[in-house]
């Protein structure tokens, strides 16, 4: 007869255990009919890191795209209508995109709307300041949702002006995120609560019932003011959006609409609130009486992305734009963690001879996913994408702008993670005024850049280029 130790038993009893985990885990993957490369990257991190691959699965990726946000009935008693796009409306823009701004409005009803003026703020102290002033001269209500508030000096200068409006009767609602807030005192939205304004957290994580939907952040930010002003773009409030870093600037940029748009930016945070509070409100009650005339007249849609339905709404626009584009595609992003999809339409547009400038952070406020974004740069390069290192700070702006037709602005950056797990919003702009104004804004950008030359980042040290190629490996789960 055999005799083991009880350590060697354990140990054996640990390796069937872990056989047995690891096999079931691939087989619940595989049978999710995800992305074959991140059903491939989950089965890598079960071998490579035994139980600690499974508990990360748990934590980070189980799948939940597949249910609703809403059910179509709620969503009804919020918006109470369907939104048809109108067919006149759509023969005014430029052919190329009358089938962009269709298929926008098919994916979710995403209406065109005329009658609107736009603003562009490029840095911090614009937006703040114009923020703070549109606050201050609210009659009826003020919506407010973003991923980061921070307790700092902008911060508090927007707290103490919401707690003063809510103190003169005005109805205020903020919604904010709990991981993006995570490090913000209890007690800076207690103080809001105290003074009458509703607050609601996006999805909190407690430890007890932590489950994939810490993964699941809502990354807008949506401001609506009486329903005639509203913002949205890049910018979280924060002091380094107007400061800016110890080593640098912190580039971004963000937009404030007026007109018949901020009816689409309400509907977007109503159903977030109802998500969350479950408190049902009315879009009609929270739309303008005042049916302003707008002189410039500008066309847009308000796009929303989440992982909760079929579809990736902000994805598949963003792959219309690039494949209709037919002289140049300028895009800026703060990461650059492309599928399949977004990779071979950037590619072939460059091969199709369009001029296609992606510009990127020198410097990275995340060291991981700096190394995996390098690890795309030579294939896109090799197919004739331009590629810039912006340099005075961070990049955080979310830009792309074509043929002096259409541009984007939003909170979507140009990775797996705004596509497929964040709660995104973006606004297609159907304007040449302000198409070439963000183009010069991207050139004025460009002045600050270094282009990597594609032969010098071939010529990189070896070790340098395999760490890279590993990391990519995991890239659809950072």
């Amino acid at each position: 007869m055999f005799f083991f130790s009880s350590n060697t038993w354990l140990a054996i009893a640990l390796q069937i255990l872990y056989i047995i985990t690891t096999v079931a885990s691939v087989i619940v993957v595989i049978g999710g009919n995800r992305n074959p490369v991140k059903t491939l990257a989950w089965i890598l991190l079960f071998f490579l890191l035994p139980f600690f691959g499974i508990l990360f699965y748990i934590f980070f990726g189980m799948d939940y795209t597949r249910q609703r946000l809403i059910s179509r009935k709620k969503r009804r008693k919020i918006i109470s209508r369907h939104f048809p796009i109108d067919k006149k409306l759509l023969r005014e823009l430029p052919p190329q995109y009358q089938t962009l701004a269709t298929f926008l409005n098919h994916q979710n009803q995403y209406p065109l709307y005329s009658n609107n003026s736009i603003n562009i703020y490029k840095t911090g102290e614009e937006k703040f300041s114009s923020l703070l002033l549109d606050i201050e001269q609210a009659q009826k209500f003020i919506h407010i949702q973003y991923y980061i508030i921070e307790s700092d000096e902008i911060g508090n200068r927007v707290k103490d002006a919401l707690i003063k409006k809510a103190q003169n009767g005005v109805e205020i609602r903020l919604l904010f995120d709990d991981v993006g807030c995570w490090r913000v005192p209890v007690s800076f939205f207690n103080e809001m609560r105290d003074a009458g304004i509703k607050t609601a957290t996006f999805l909190e994580v407690r430890f007890h019932r932590l489950t994939s939907k810490i993964n699941f952040r809502n990354h807008r930010k949506i401001v609506v003011i009486d329903g005639e002003i509203g913002y949205t773009g890049g910018m979280n409030i924060a002091d380094r959006y107007w400061k800016g870093l110890d080593w640098g600037i912190w580039k971004d940029i963000h937009t404030r609409i007026e007109g018949d748009g901020v009816e689409a930016l309400e509907s977007a945070f109503l159903i977030d609130w109802y998500f969350i509070t479950r408190e049902l409100l009315p879009l009609k009650n929270y739309i303008s009486e005042n049916k302003l005339s707008i002189a410039s007249n500008i066309k847009l849609q308000i796009v929303t992305g989440g992982p909760f339905g079929q579809w990736r709404d902000i994805l598949h626009g963003y792959l219309k734009l690039i494949h209709t584009a037919k002289e140049y595609v300028y895009l800026q992003s703060p990461y650059f963690l492309p599928g399949e999809s977004l990779l071979s339409a950037l590619q072939t547009a460059a091969m199709s001879g369009v001029d296609v400038r992606l510009m990127l952070p020198e410097k990275s406020d995340s060291w991981i996913v700096q190394m995996a974004t390098y690890s795309y740069l030579k294939s896109v390069m090799r197919a004739g994408v331009k590629v810039y290192f912006y340099q005075p700070g961070f990049l955080h702006s979310k830009l792309v702008v074509a043929d002096d037709c259409i541009s984007t602005i939003g909170s979507t950056n140009l990775d797996f993670r705004s596509f497929e797990h964040n709660f995104e919003i973006n606004t297609f702009i159907y304007d040449t005024k302000t198409a070439v104004l963000l183009k010069n804004i991207f050139l004025e950008d460009l002045s600050n850049c270094v282009k990597v030359n594609l032969n010098s980042w071939i010529k990189r040290p070896l070790k340098t280029r395999f760490l890279e190629s590993t990391i990519r490996l995991f890239s659809p789960l950072l």
